[in-house]
């Protein structure tokens, strides 16, 4: 079985025009980061022409779904029954965007399957990471 789940998202970036373009993005989950996940958009889709990743929890997802949640530098919320608010704030300013619901469920019922909600740390090996970190550091 695979330890990594990734799935292409449109998203609809909410600008001050009227239009909203459509974007891909891609959504990642990996088991050896089980409380993760990663929301990617492409070089051509940003203000700085490289591609730009956003971590974040898995839970902010789940619980975005039905509620607003997220006070840092994501946020999540419900837009009606088909859509899911993203919101990304940097330095550089914030982008919103808009993902359908469905899709996010999809992606988030696969990694539940990988690793069920709230066994995660079973996924976590603390003693390797932490001689990761040391390694060299002697």
């Amino acid at each position: 079985m695979s330890t990594v789940i990734e799935q292409p998202v449109e998203a609809r970036l909410v600008a001050a025009a009227p239009r909203m373009p459509s974007i891909p993005a891609t959504l990642h989950y990996d088991r050896t980061d089980p409380f993760a996940v990663r929301m990617t958009f492409p070089a051509p889709a940003t203000l700085e022409g490289v591609e730009v990743c956003w971590t974040f929890a898995r839970e902010l997802l789940v619980s975005g779904l039905e509620d607003p949640v997220g006070q840092g530098d994501v946020r999540v919320r419900p837009y009606g029954f088909d859509r899911t608010v993203l919101e990304f704030h940097a330095p550089e300013g914030t982008a919103v965007v808009h993902v359908r619901s469905g899709e996010v469920r999809n992606f988030l019922g696969q990694t539940i399957d990988l690793v069920p909600l709230g066994l995660e740390h079973l996924q976590v090996d603390l003693d390797h990471d932490l001689a990761e970190l040391m390694r060299g550091t002697c």
